[in-house]
């Protein structure tokens, strides 16, 4: 069963905004994408972007995980498409 609510098209600076019924349960700062479809307009909330895992304290919570140690990497200097800077003494 579709629910029907009734807002008010406003004037907010050179812009029109939509008031929406707090029933809609929409929070504030909620992102939102609007569509035309057929000249009927649809909006939904944006995807939120995926939160990001801070991995960095992992390590010490598992101990009998071996880490390799960071000295095997060599050290060298690249320019911005990845070439070496100095060649190979």
């Amino acid at each position: 069963m579709t629910k029907e609510y009734r807002a008010k098209v406003f004037k907010s600076g050179n812009s029109l905004a939509l008031r929406l019924p707090k029933a809609l349960g929409i929070e504030e700062g909620t992102e939102m994408i609007v569509r035309e479809e057929r000249g009927e307009f649809r909006f939904e909330p944006a995807d939120k972007p995926k939160a990001k895992i801070d991995v960095s304290g992992f390590a010490g919570k598992a101990p009998w995980l071996k880490v390799p140690d960071r000295r095997d990497f060599e050290e060298r200097q690249l320019d911005w498409e990845g070439k070496k800077l100095k060649p190979d003494e």
